[in-house]
């Protein structure tokens, strides 16, 4: 299994517009408790060049990895640009994941999981 092909397959499946939660990327690749393996890989560039690293969020929304972008507010002006609010807090700029966030069905599970078994990852 290569870990970061499939975390390329997901996060190229992300829709602009939504964001999504390290966790949920890991879960996705059929390993849900790799989720800091997510975020190491987005702020290496393991996962690919034209990932969409700024769509994905930790799990209170809060925009954890933007100091990995070449500017420190460059992850809320990406998202921003596709019509995703993002609010101020004490923590850092916060989506609202339940407007928000990329919502699966097992049945997208099922299809991920079919996709990696046939490209062999």
């Amino acid at each position: 299994m290569d870990f970061y092909k499939r975390m390329q397959f997901v996060c190229g499946h992300i829709p602009c517009g939504c964001v999504t939660t390290y966790g949920q990327i890991a879960l996705l690749c059929q390993k849900p408790k790799n989720s800091r393996q997510v975020g190491y890989a987005l702020n290496r560039g393991l996962a690919g060049e034209d990932v969409p690293a700024h769509r994905v969020v930790n799990a209170r929304g809060i925009l954890s990895g933007a100091s990995a972008f070449e500017m420190p507010d460059l992850q809320k002006m990406l998202l921003e640009e596709e019509g995703v609010e993002t609010e101020w807090t004490p923590d850092g700029y916060k989506v609202d994941l339940k407007k928000y966030g990329w919502k699966n069905t097992i049945e997208e599970a099922m299809l991920y999981a079919s996709e990696f078994e046939r490209l062999g990852i």
